[in-house]
């Protein structure tokens, strides 16, 4: 009894802030503890729902959840008995068939009745079937993020003023109405991930944030164009491929190469997709530069190596004249690696390089991720950078694959005449965890 006296004299914000570190429905379980406990759950000012197999149970919730009701149907319910605001709403659901846009619609205005919220998270893990949506005017919103569904913006949008942080996944959408998102969005500084798909035309993206520091760009097949408008305190960028089934090589590769070139200010850079291929069939600018950039990453499918790579690769480390940090990910299969990767790296060798800035005076740091591929393979990329990179410190190669480091490639490296009298090799092996450092 005397602990249940201490637990009821606790201020209340103290409570509260016990029970939104719960899960929601073992919040609504403290009901049983203490009269001054009782319904204490409905001022929950933060609220964190999935619809895993362990919330089916038609009692889950006690008498609250006695009724049988579809999973939805009890979220409303829950909102909708909350007597405060509620300030943070993440929505993990799965069973899209089962969801009623009514429902979802619903639970919306009910948000939007609560007042104050900041923070709204939906995220829908089937990926079929999208519902539509239509944001209300959530004035104080500073964080969204949706994914799976279809975004239609309402008749006289004025935008989220208070936005700092935009995620859009795999998220359905209009040309105008993704670019009135983003031109009344004028506060987003935080981060912004771009995930967009069209339900009929090609989308048109102008992009336009003048408080930005980080941004994600996924190119789809909804892509027709992106123009970067203004971003002048974007620092870091990441630009990806994803579900390309109607595109042409060609066309996909003018739209990535104007987007990349858009963002030329950033200090760091990661292209999530096979760069060397898609540069190697667009004609790149002659004197460009990327002035700011200290980090860059690329993939590299060794299935798709030809020598036009070799041009793109080049014109990569030239255009960074101040790089410091380089990780390439290197993809394939056992099958084609070794002479597939030969083919970019004997043309990196047998010429002489001239004009590479960062190889003079900045590259300190070369990773090599090798997935699906033996660590030999890497050999190649290893000593065109132990050759040319005067200020190399540590070049270190991780694989996943199965396979002993063989003496002979130990041997091959410890042989090569290197530039930088203080870079060292760390070859690192995933699977067993064990570092293995060549002395050069």
């Amino acid at each position: 009894m005397a602990g249940v006296d201490r637990i009821s004299l606790l201020p209340l914000e103290i409570k509260i802030s016990v029970l939104s570190r719960l899960r929601v429905k073992d919040a609504v379980r403290t009901s049983a503890l203490a009269h001054s406990w009782r319904h204490l759950w409905t001022l929950l000012p933060r609220l964190r729902l999935d619809c895993s197999v362990e919330w089916l149970g038609v009692r889950e919730f006690g008498d609250f959840y006695a009724y049988n009701t579809t999973w939805m149907e009890r979220v409303v319910d829950l909102v909708s008995s909350l007597r405060g605001p509620v300030l943070d709403f993440q929505l993990f659901y799965r069973w899209v068939d089962r969801l009623s846009p009514s429902l979802l619609l619903r639970l919306l205005d009910l948000l939007l009745q609560k007042g104050g919220l900041q923070m709204l998270d939906l995220h829908n893990f089937n990926h079929a079937c999208r519902a539509v949506i239509s944001l209300p005017g959530f004035h104080a919103l500073k964080v969204l993020k949706l994914c799976s569904v279809h975004l239609v913006l309402p008749t006289g949008f004025r935008g989220f003023n208070l936005l700092t942080e935009l995620e859009l996944l795999d998220t359905q959408i209009s040309s105008e109405d993704i670019n009135l998102l983003i031109h009344t969005s004028n506060n987003l500084t935080s981060s912004v991930r771009l995930w967009l798909e069209s339900a009929k035309d090609p989308l048109s993206v102008n992009i336009s944030f003048p408080l930005l520091r980080h941004l994600k760009f996924v190119i789809t097949d909804s892509i027709e164009r992106v123009s970067m408008i203004s971003a002048p305190c974007l620092e870091k960028a990441c630009i990806c491929h994803c579900d390309l089934y109607n595109y042409t090589p060609e066309k996909l590769a003018q739209v990535t190469l104007g987007l990349v070139t858009s963002v030329s200010m950033v200090s760091s850079l990661t292209l999530g997709f096979n760069a060397l291929k898609y540069f190697s069939l667009v004609t790149l600018p002659f004197n460009f530069t990327f002035p700011r950039l200290r980090f860059l990453r690329f993939d590299l499918n060794v299935d798709t190596m030809d020598k036009r790579m070799y041009d793109a690769f080049v014109w990569l480390l030239r255009s960074m004249p101040f790089l410091e940090e380089l990780e390439i990910e290197l993809q394939g299969d056992e099958f084609s690696q070794t002479d597939r990767v030969a083919i970019l790296t004997r043309e990196l060798l047998a010429k002489k390089h001239d004009g590479f800035a960062c190889l003079d005076r900045s590259v300190r740091s070369v990773a090599i991720y090798m997935y699906g591929l033996k660590v030999t393979a890497s050999i190649g990329m290893a000593q065109f950078f132990l050759l040319n990179a005067k200020v190399l410190k540590e070049l270190k190669i991780t694989y996943w694959a199965d396979g002993m480091i063989m003496p002979s490639m130990i041997e091959e490296l410890q042989k090569l005449e290197i530039v930088s009298s203080d870079a060292k090799v760390v070859i690192f092996d995933r699977i067993t965890g064990k570092n293995t450092v060549v002395c050069l």
